[in-house]
C-alpha cells in the first residue's frame, strides 16, 4: 500500500482561522500567523538538523495554501527548491462541509458540542462534511497510486488528516466510532517520522488549535 522510505509527516503552521477559532477544514487558502510561520521555523531548523542540507526527499503537500506556506518555509532550511513540490487534494484536511468557515462556538451553539476534547477529534460529522472513514479512502488512494516511489518522503499536510495517515502507516487500529485509525493528535507546527511503520516524534509544536 505505502512505497519504500521514510515519510516525514508535518502539521502546518497556526493559520488565521486557527486563531480566530474558525472551523477551517478544507477551505483552501487561509494563510499564516506570526506564529504559524515561527512554527515552520522551528520545524525546518529541527529536520535541517535532522537530514542536513539538500537531503534526499521528494516533497508533497495538500493544495491548500497553508501547507504550501509551510513547506516553503521548511524547503528554504533544507535549501531545497520548493518549485518541485506535489500537491494532492487527497492530502487535504477533513471536509467541513455546512460548517466550514464558521467558528466553532456559533456551530455548538445550534448543535451542541461537536469535539471530543479528550481525543480532540469531532463527535459529530458536519452536514455534508466527511468522516474519517472518508478520509482514509483518499489517502489509501494516494498510497496506492505513489506505492513505486523510492526514497523518503515530505508531506505537509493538516491536523486530523495526518492523523489518520499516520494511523494508517503505523497500524493503529480502527474503531467503530471513527471508522479509521487515528493516530494521537500532536500540535500544529509538529512532525513525525515514520519508517517500517513505527513513528518517531521529531517536533512537538506550540499550536493551540482544537483539532
Amino acid at each position: 500500500m505505502s512505497g519504500s522510505g521514510r515519510y516525514f509527516i508535518a502539521r502546518h503552521g497556526e493559520t488565521v482561522f486557527n486563531a480566530a477559532g474558525r472551523l477551517q477544514g478544507d477551505h483552501a487558502h487561509t494563510p499564516l500567523t506570526r506564529a504559524g510561520f515561527a512554527q515552520a521555523d522551528a520545524m525546518g531548523v529541527m529536520l535541517r538538523d535532522y537530514l542536513g542540507p539538500r537531503p534526499a526527499l521528494t516533497l508533497w503537500a495538500s493544495d491548500t495554501g497553508r501547507a504550501l506556506q509551510t513547506l516553503s518555509v521548511i524547503a528554504e532550511h533544507l535549501e531545497l527548491d520548493w518549485h518541485q513540490a506535489r500537491t494532492d487534494a487527497r492530502l487535504a484536511e477533513i471536509g467541513m462541509g455546512a460548517w466550514g468557515g464558521r467558528y466553532y462556538h456559533d456551530v455548538m451553539a445550534e448543535v451542541g458540542p461537536i469535539l471530543d476534547r479528550e481525543q480532540g477529534l469531532f463527535s459529530q460529522q458536519a452536514p455534508g462534511g466527511e468522516w474519517y472513514d472518508d478520509i482514509a479512502a483518499r489517502l489509501r488512494g494516494w498510497l496506492d497510486d505513489t506505492a513505486d516511489q523510492t526514497g523518503d518522503r515530505l508531506i505537509l499536510m493538516h491536523g486530523i488528516s495526518s492523523r489518520v495517515l499516520r494511523g494508517m502507516l503505523t497500524g493503529v487500529a480502527t474503531t467503530s466510532q471513527h471508522r479509521a485509525p487515528v493516530a494521537a493528535g500532536l500540535p500544529q507546527g509538529s512532525m513525525v517520522m515514520v519508517e517500517h511503520g513505527r513513528e518517531t516524534i521529531i517536533r512537538t509544536g506550540t499550536g493551540h488549535a482544537p483539532v
